[in-house]
């Protein structure tokens, strides 16, 4: 339970800062365009806001758990005061004047922006006057355009108010990587001292792959990193493998279905670099420690199976489940054994020492100047990945890994990681900016579609098919996250 806090805590934290800064992206550009800003709000506010504030005439108010403030609108009336209705038969509304407005109604002061924290931690908004949007509809446009509104402004400068929360995506991106490399260098572990060897999925043992291989190249191409092993069979689908196996090369020629037969397995740990097992800390009441287990003891063997590799042993526990079994180690170089009852969930528990303590990584370190050059191309180098890699999810095996906020909150480690943390922040601050990108109605990708339209055909689309496609894309992306989040509940419950 403590571990599935602190990653939805990192995923909370993450999301906010991405999403304040996107929308901070739109707000800028519009107040540098003299664009009114309606609102700007920290997740999703519907009825009642957590806090809300607004600068009225040089001093700030504030609200605590306050209902939201009401639309700037009421009941048209004729002439002979009847209610104004549509053709439909709906009632047609109209701005209250400012002048009739109360001197503490917040609605008299549209010159300045409400800010807020919504209690909806989804996402967050930023209310562009005269843009419709998710926080506004037709009726609420019907007046002619105005000089302080998004649609009085030309295409050009409409423009980059629709994209500033992509470009600020980007560019945060390429930040936060700059600072990670400069801060804590860049480790990685090179193939070539894997000396243990790799450990497959079993897609890639039944395809050919042996554990303790070592892949050397792919398509003839030297690789020098695991995740070169991701890239290039993966997401580039390149099928013809060299590996060490023992003293001898052995090509592999994987068949041209491959990635989807890796997805449709749905495996987690497509190759991982093989180390000993050798216990680093005993938990308090484990089966190690009742088993008078000690740091520093390294496995040989179970039931009498002779086996080093945590990968090996890590399995063979899992097949004994519940069971005792029989451990041989070697505690300062003498051959001992214990029983031990393993846990329902086949766990000693003990924590191992890592690969590193093993295997020999290499550090890249970066001087302030060195670090922005190469964060700009590790960032550029996960978008390109990501684009590469998206084509996956439009087969059939690669919709079903589809995911929701489950998926992305595993990616943060259970422990708390500030490398970690901003790493993966600044990956999904490049998938979100190239998702906003999408054209689709609702997302920034479609608002730069529709401005495309009118800079080819010199016309703006209308208020109302902006409003019915903007419906429409709201109810494509609410389905699609039904479904990535139904993919995350369904593996939870029938995939373990």
């Amino acid at each position: 339970m403590e571990s599935f806090l602190i990653r939805a805590l990192q995923l909370i934290l993450s999301l906010s800062i991405l999403v304040v800064l996107h929308e901070l992206g739109h707000f800028t550009f519009a107040r540098l365009f003299k664009v009114r800003v309606e609102k700007f709000y920290m997740f999703f506010n519907p009825n009642f806001s957590l806090i809300r504030a607004k600068k009225i005439n040089g001093k700030w108010d504030f609200k605590f758990l306050a209902k939201n403030v009401p639309a700037n609108e009421r009941q048209k009336i004729d002439a002979f005061g009847k209610e104004v209705l549509d053709a439909k038969g709906k009632s047609v509304m109209e701005q209250i004047p400012v002048a009739e407005l109360p001197d503490a109604d917040w609605r008299k002061y549209p010159e300045t922006t409400e800010w807020g924290i919504g209690w909806l931690p989804l996402g967050g908004y930023c209310s562009i006057s005269g843009m419709v949007d998710e926080t506004k509809d037709i009726n609420q446009l019907a007046a002619e355009p105005q000089p302080w509104e998004y649609r009085s402004r030309s295409v050009w400068q409409r423009l980059p108010i629709i994209i500033g929360g992509v470009f600020v995506n980007f560019v945060l991106a390429m930040v936060i990587y700059s600072a990670v490399l400069f801060t804590w260098g860049q480790e990685y572990l090179p193939l070539k001292n894997a000396k243990y060897g790799l450990n497959f999925s079993k897609t890639l043992i039944e395809n050919g792959f042996q554990n303790g291989d070592n892949i050397l190249k792919i398509n003839g191409q030297p690789v020098d990193r695991p995740e070169d092993i991701v890239e290039k069979v993966l997401i580039e689908g390149k099928q013809n493998v060299t590996v060490q196996r023992e003293n001898q090369l052995v090509d592999i020629t994987l068949p041209k279905d491959f990635s989807q037969k890796v997805l449709a397995a749905g495996e987690k740990e497509f190759v991982t670099v093989r180390y000993p097992f050798v216990i680093g800390k005993i938990s308090s009441g484990s089966p190690a420690e009742k088993a008078k287990l000690q740091t520093g003891d390294s496995s040989t063997g179970i039931n009498g199976k002779s086996m080093t590799i945590f990968q090996d042993i890590a399995n063979e526990l899992d097949a004994n489940k519940g069971i005792h079994i029989n451990l041989s180690f070697v505690r300062h170089g003498k051959a001992m054994q214990s029983e031990v009852q393993l846990t329902d969930n086949g766990k000693l528990g003990v924590e191992v020492f890592s690969p590193v303590k093993f295997i020999k990584v290499n550090t890249i370190h970066y001087s302030f100047t060195q670090s922005i050059p190469a964060g700009i191309n590790l960032g550029w180098g996960k978008l390109v990945n990501y684009v590469k890699g998206i084509k996956l999810v439009f087969t059939k095996e690669g919709s079903k890994q589809v995911g929701g906020f489950g998926s992305m909150g595993s990616l943060f480690p259970p422990t708390w990681n500030w490398e970690a943390f901003w790493s993966l922040t600044a990956l999904i601050s490049v998938i979100l900016a190239f998702m906003n990108l999408l054209p689709i109605p609702a997302l920034d990708g479609g608002y730069v579609l529709f401005l495309i339209y009118e800079m080819i055909t010199g016309k703006k689309p209308s208020d109302k098919f902006m409003e019915y496609a903007q419906t429409f894309g709201m109810l494509l992306l609410l389905g699609l996250m039904l479904y990535a989040n139904g993919n995350d509940i369904f593996r939870h419950f029938f995939n373990k």
